[in-house]
């Protein structure tokens, strides 16, 4: 399992099958931390080796390559494409969604640790569909093909306006942590 499907699937399993999603993606109006750019690795909760290389794609947009096993299998390369912005204390990236989880796009922050390790964190399913059915947000629950899923189509601003509230800091679970890997 690759870096990037990797953090997909453990959302779902942390989030009993659920996928928070949005119809927008984060806009490609700023630049990354240039600490975020380089490779990274973990160990999978399996104990197998993942590697994250996080390069420069455009103006403003990156792209993530992951793989597995050592820097020398590079056979399985699979290729993302992200976005990234900063609200408030907050990082935040979008890649789009592959057809069969809708073609929308996810959400996730991120966080550059001083003890060198990149922090991804995923959106609390369970409280974004009941805010949903308070009517904080627009958008409806969808099926996904592992469960039902959140698909947010409220403005983008009132969602760094909710994300960034520190009263909503519990919204977040963290789903991955890699290292910086020696140079």
């Amino acid at each position: 399992m690759k870096a990037w499907r990797a953090l997909v699937a453990l959302s779902f399993l942390l989030l009993s099958g659920c996928l928070v999603t949005f119809k927008d993606p984060i806009p490609a109006n700023e630049a990354a931390p240039i600490p975020l750019l380089g490779e990274w690795s973990r160990k999978n909760e399996w104990g197998e080796l993942q590697y994250l290389e996080i390069s420069r794609s455009g103006s403003n947009t990156y792209k993530a390559r992951s793989f597995e096993g050592s820097l020398d299998n590079l056979d399985d390369v699979e290729e993302y494409g992200f976005t990234v912005a900063h609200h408030g204390s907050r990082w935040y990236m979008s890649t789009g969604l592959p057809k069969r989880l809708g073609a929308n796009f996810v959400i996730l922050g991120f966080e550059l640790t001083r003890n060198n390790e990149l922090v991804l964190y995923s959106l609390d399913v369970e409280r974004m569909l009941q805010e949903l059915e308070e009517g904080l947000w627009q958008g409806k629950m969808v099926e996904m093909p592992v469960g039902e899923g959140v698909l947010i189509t409220s403005p983008m601003e009132q969602v760094f306006a909710y994300l960034n509230d520190p009263a909503n800091s519990d919204v977040f679970i963290e789903v991955a942590r890699f290292q910086r890997e020696a140079e």
